[in-house]
C-alpha cells in the first residue's frame, strides 16, 4: 500500500512540475525516476527484482531486441530501450538532412512550384506538413517550415500567422499516419509490437481523410484574409532560387538517400524482422558516417535532454505499473463502460485528446499502453482498436493549446522571434474546433471500421 501511495505521489509530482516547468524536463523526469527506484521500490516494495524490471537494460542484449523473426510483442514494463535507441538514431539523420541544406532547398521549391502565390503556398505548405511529419520529428518539421514561411511572408508581404498556426496542427495530424511519425506512435508500435504497416493502414487512414477536411476547414477560417494579402502582396521579378540552399551537394545527395533508406526500412520491418532499434541505430550511424568530419558535430546536436526525459519518465511509469496501480485504473474504465467497446473507445480518446491538450502527450500514452492492456485482457476486447484510438487522441490532442504540443510551442516561438504574437485567445479559437472535427472523425471512423 505503501508502494502504491508513493508512486502516484510522485506519477502526479512529475506532471505538475512538467505543467508548471518550474525545471527543464529532462530534469524533472530523471528526479522523480530517481525517487520511483529508491522510495517505491526500495522502501515501498523492497524489490531488487522491480528495479532490473524497470531499468530493463538486459532487453538490449537479446537477439530480439535487434532482429524479430516472427510477431513479438516488446515489454511494456520499465524503460522502452527500443523506443529510445530509435529515437536518437533518427534525430541525427534530421540533423545530417538539415546541415545540408534539405529541407530549406525543399521548402523553396515547392514556393517556385506554385509560383510565390500566397493561396497555393498556404495548401501545399500544409500537405507537405502533413507528409513530413509522417517520417520526421513533427519539432523539426515546424522549426523549418514556419521559419521559410516568414521569410517568404517578409519577400511577398504578407501575414504567415495563418500560415504557421495551419502547419503547427497538420504536423501533428501527419505524425499520428504512422509508427514514426510522433513519439507517442513509437511507444505504442515498440510496446504492444505493431508494424509501421499497422499504423499506416489503421491511423494512417483516419490522418488522410481527416487531413482533407481541415485542410478545406483552415481554407474557410483564413481564406479571406489570405486573399486579402495575396491582392496587396508585391510581386517581384526575380526569387531566390532553391538550390542555393543546398549547403553541400554531395551531402544532400547522400542524405536523400540515407532518407529513402529509412523509410524502406521501416515501411518493410515486419517482413524483414528488423526491429526499430535496429533501424535507428542503422541509420544513425550510416548518416555519421556520410557527415565524416562533421560527424561530432551533429552528435553535439543531437537534442539529448529528450532522450534523458524518455528514460525518466519509463522508470516512473514503471513504479505505477509495478505497484498495480494502472490495473486499477484499467478496471475503473472497464466498470464505467460495463463492457461496452464503443463507450470504451470513447473514454479512451476523448480523456486522452483532453489530457493532451494541457499536459506532455508522451507519458500519457506511456502511461495508458499498460491501461489498455489490462483492459484488453480482463474486458475481452481487441487490443489494436484501444491502441488506435489512444494513438489518434494522444496524437492530435495536443494541437487545441498552445502548450499541447512541442510543435506548437517550436510554432509559436519561431513567429514570436520575428515579432509576430500568436496569443492563447488567437490559437484556441481556431486550433481547438479542428482538434474535436478530428477526433470526432477518429471516432466515428473506429465506430465504421471494427465495431
Amino acid at each position: 500500500m505503501l508502494a502504491q501511495v508513493l508512486a502516484v505521489i510522485i506519477f502526479l509530482a512529475m506532471f505538475v512540475l512538467i505543467i508548471t516547468e518550474i525545471w527543464e524536463r529532462h530534469v524533472i523526469t530523471l528526479g522523480c525516476g530517481l525517487l520511483t527506484l529508491v522510495l517505491v521500490f526500495g522502501l515501498g516494495m523492497r524489490s531488487m527484482d522491480a528495479i532490473m524490471r524497470t531499468l530493463n537494460v538486459q532487453s538490449i542484449f537479446t537477439a530480439e531486441f535487434w532482429y524479430a523473426a516472427g510477431e513479438t510483442s516488446e515489454a511494456s514494463s520499465g524503460i522502452n530501450w527500443a523506443t529510445i535507441i530509435f529515437v536518437a538514431g533518427m534525430m541525427v539523420m534530421v540533423e545530417g538532412m538539415a546541415r545540408v541544406g534539405f529541407f530549406r532547398w525543399l521548402c523553396m521549391r515547392i514556393a517556385k512550384m506554385v509560383k510565390y502565390q500566397i493561396v497555393p503556398i498556404f495548401i501545399t505548405f500544409m500537405i507537405l506538413s502533413g507528409i513530413l511529419a509522417m517520417f520526421i520529428d513533427s519539432i523539426t518539421v515546424i522549426l523549418f517550415l514556419a521559419a521559410v514561411t516568414i521569410e517568404l511572408a517578409q519577400m511577398l508581404k504578407f501575414n504567415p500567422v495563418p500560415m504557421i498556426l495551419s502547419e503547427v496542427f497538420c504536423a501533428n495530424l501527419g505524425g499520428s499516419a504512422t509508427m514514426c511519425g510522433d513519439p507517442p506512435n513509437i511507444i505504442i508500435g515498440t510496446s504492444l509490437g505493431y508494424s509501421f504497416t499497422d499504423f499506416i493502414t489503421n491511423t494512417g487512414l483516419m490522418a488522410l481523410v481527416s487531413l482533407v477536411v481541415i485542410i478545406i476547414y483552415f481554407y474557410f477560417v483564413f481564406g479571406k484574409e489570405l486573399k486579402k494579402d495575396a491582392a496587396a502582396s508585391v510581386k517581384k521579378d526575380s526569387y531566390p532560387d532553391p538550390s542555393e540552399a543546398i549547403t553541400d551537394k554531395k551531402g544532400f545527395a547522400i542524405s536523400t538517400v540515407i532518407f529513402l533508406c529509412a523509410i524502406v526500412m521501416l515501411v518493410t520491418h515486419a517482413q524483414t524482422g528488423l526491429t526499430v532499434a535496429f533501424i535507428g541505430t542503422f541509420i544513425g550511424i550510416l548518416t555519421l558516417i556520410a557527415a565524416g568530419k562533421d560527424a561530432l558535430t551533429l552528435l553535439k546536436k543531437v537534442d539529448y535532454k529528450t532522450i534523458l526525459f524518455f528514460v525518466g519518465l519509463f522508470v516512473v511509469v514503471g513504479g505505477l505499473e509495478e505497484t498495480g496501480i494502472l490495473e486499477v485504473l484499467a478496471g475503473f474504465i472497464g466498470k464505467v463502460s460495463g463492457g461496452n467497446l464503443m463507450l470504451m473507445i470513447a473514454i479512451i480518446i476523448w480523456i486522452s485528446a483532453i489530457a493532451s491538450a494541457f499536459i506532455d502527450n508522451i507519458p500519457f500514452a506511456a502511461t495508458m499502453i499498460p491501461v489498455i492492456s489490462n483492459l484488453a485482457a480482463t474486458q475481452g476486447v481487441d487490443l489494436s482498436i484501444l491502441a488506435w484510438a489512444l494513438a489518434m487522441g494522444t496524437d492530435v490532442g495536443g494541437s487545441a493549446t498552445p502548450i499541447g504540443a512541442s510543435a506548437n510551442v517550436v510554432g509559436i516561438a519561431t513567429a514570436a522571434k520575428e515579432g509576430y504574437i500568436i496569443k492563447w485567445g488567437r490559437y484556441c479559437k481556431t486550433m481547438a474546433p479542428a482538434t474535436i472535427i478530428v477526433i470526432l472523425i477518429s471516432m466515428l471512423m473506429i465506430y465504421a471500421r471494427y465495431l
